[in-house]
């Protein structure tokens, strides 16, 4: 039987609060008696069948079902903003839209590099045939350099990773003609081929360069109009770290997507943030940096929670297992939940101590006089107690009658007067009894009070 104990140095483990729904009722339908006036700290009990349920308490935080924040992807100035916080958007509306004369202008200049490449002739001596390719290497290079450094800069993990695609694409696409080119003219300068090929080559190498340049250019600029990549409700700036048993909001917030086993996903939260009392949001006009949080997207649609358990419990944890859950902010109400699914790999927490995330569903929440609670928001704390084990039918005794002796459970039986030590198997664990699942028969007498204190054999009235 595993039994409450006070936590080890710089470990998490918390007793495990286990609840019988029956403990009243078999401990007041027992009887207890004095074992003689010279054992008076000495008391009996009979086993009996009862339901007995075993559950684990673990902190948790409320997360929402998606979340994304979208970021300047260039240097600029919020041009419009056509949303207000706590609106309600579509996925793929138009949010806002910064104006961003730097990324402008390359894009005029790329364009005009692609227009001045697919117009280009093959007037190209010998000797320009290097100087024309290290010329085009370099702005290939500057081209991808710049478009990966603003890709890097955007927040929204599906846009970032989209355009970053796209330059690694186009860089691989590059190379294999530049190599093409090069081969080329080594096979001019060592006679091997005329001149036409080498400019040949050259020259769909130059125009592939431009045409890649133009379009990672329009690709930024293409991005200046921010977009809801999800469905919900707006709020300015972008997610904040703090709060909760598990650490940043970013850490609560779930990536989209559907069905259980949803990993969170890591936001990027804004740095520092204004000084307290002043609003984070982007006025219209004001200037951002690429990166600068604009806009964050928050589907509530359906809330969830992610909870930490012990390493000591979590082997109990399954997907399915029902709970129920009270939050701080409501006090008296109580809200369902349901476990989608167990981490794998564990989580450290500050203490030093081991823990594994469970993700759970949360349902909806009923107060003391039976009217429906409020939907809580992402990020409130929460104690999730996990209905891990149940029996409908089970003989039990007190867990106060179960110790441990010769490295097994036992409990003390009173047969014809006197004390019998049966080591005994126990199942489900409830907070006031035990299931006993061999050893032990109901009606069967037991020591529930001064266990300690018995010695085999030993007379008891």
């Amino acid at each position: 039987m595993r039994r409450p104990q006070s936590p080890r140095p710089g470990s998490t483990s918390r007793p495990r609060l286990l609840v019988a729904l029956t403990a009243v009722a078999v401990l007041t339908a027992t009887t207890a008696a004095s074992c003689g006036d010279d054992d008076p700290d000495l008391a009996l009990a009979s086993a009996a069948r009862n339901p007995v349920t075993e559950v684990i308490d673990a902190p948790a935080t409320v997360t929402a079902r998606a979340a994304a924040t979208l970021t300047a992807p260039a240097d600029g100035t919020l041009a419009s903003l056509r949303v207000q916080p706590g609106q309600r958007v579509r996925r793929g509306q138009v949010l806002a839209v910064v104006a961003s004369p730097t990324a402008q202008q390359r894009l005029r200049q790329a364009r005009e590099a692609l227009t001045a490449a697919k117009r280009a002739g093959r007037g190209v001596s010998t000797g320009d045939l290097t100087g024309s390719r290290r010329s085009t290497d370099k702005a290939a290079d500057e081209a991808f350099d710049t478009a990966r450094k603003a890709a890097e800069k955007i927040a929204d993990p599906q846009l970032r990773d989209a355009l970053l695609t796209q330059v690694t694409s186009a860089q691989r696409q590059y190379t294999a003609a530049a190599r093409s080119a090069d081969q080329a003219v080594r096979a001019v300068q060592r006679g091997i081929n005329g001149l036409g090929s080498a400019v040949g080559a050259l020259s769909a190498a130059q125009r592939l360069q431009a045409q890649q340049a133009y379009d990672l250019a329009k690709a930024t600029v293409d991005a200046l109009t921010l977009r809801a990549p999800i469905a919900g409700v707006v709020q300015p700036g972008g997610a904040r770290a703090g709060g909760g048993s598990t650490g940043a909001l970013a850490g609560l917030l779930e990536q989209a997507g559907g069905g259980a086993g949803l990993d969170p996903s890591v936001l990027t939260p804004s740095q520092g943030g204004p000084p307290a009392g002043v609003d984070d949001a982007v006025a219209v006009g004001g200037l951002v940096t690429a990166g600068t949080p604009v806009l964050t997207v928050v589907d509530t649609g359906q809330l969830g929670l992610l909870a930490e358990v012990d390493e000591t419990d979590v082997l109990l944890v399954k997907a399915g297992v029902t709970a129920t859950v009270e939050l701080d902010a409501v006090t008296g109400a109580s809200y369902d939940a349901t476990v989608r699914s167990v981490d794998v790999l564990p989580t450290s927490s500050a203490q030093g101590g081991v823990t594994y995330r469970v993700r759970l569903a949360l349902g909806a929440g009923k107060l003391a006089e039976d009217q429906p609670a409020p939907s809580p928001r992402p990020g409130m704390n929460a104690i999730v107690r996990l209905r891990v084990r149940e029996a409908a039918d089970a003989v039990t005794v007190p867990a106060s009658a179960v110790f441990s002796a010769d490295g097994r459970d036992a409990v003390w039986v009173v047969r014809d007067g006197r004390a019998d030590r049966a080591p005994v198997t126990v199942g489900v664990q409830g907070a006031d009894l035990v299931q006993i699942l061999d050893g032990v028969q109901p009606g069967d007498r037991i020591v529930v009070r001064g266990a300690d204190q018995v010695r085999d054999g030993q007379e008891v009235r």
